[in-house]
């Protein structure tokens, strides 16, 4: 199966970035972002395809994330920029085993890292 490590998590101020990055164990179909907040659900950020041509993005994050990814590396990134106390969160990187569109659904990814925390000061 596949395996996803992420990295780039820490503490930041507000306004600032960070790029989180997932490496993979082999090239994964459709990849995606999500985080989670201390008593919340499991929040949807971002997808991208197998070639990158097609990502879709919640509407709450696309004016200050970025998905992108590297095959030749099997790696996936998301590039935060002002960064907000309430982005304050854990960030998982997950992989879907056979799907070819940018899902937003949680259900459609088989494979998940074991997480990388953000922290947001104000």
């Amino acid at each position: 199966q596949v395996q996803l490590v992420e990295s780039g998590g820490g503490v930041v101020q507000a306004g600032g970035s960070l790029r989180l990055s997932c490496a993979a164990s082999e090239r994964p179909f459709t990849m995606g972002w999500f985080r989670q907040a201390p008593g919340k659900e499991r929040e949807f950020i971002a997808a991208i395809t197998r070639a990158a041509t097609n990502t879709n993005y919640a509407d709450s994050m696309k004016d200050r994330f970025k998905i992108s990814r590297d095959n030749r590396k099997n790696m996936v990134f998301l590039q935060m920029v002002n960064l907000k106390p309430e982005d304050t969160a854990v960030y998982y990187c997950a992989a879907t085993s056979d799907y070819t569109t940018p899902s937003v659904g949680s259900w459609a990814y088989k494979y998940w890292g074991q997480g990388t925390q953000v922290t947001v000061s104000a």
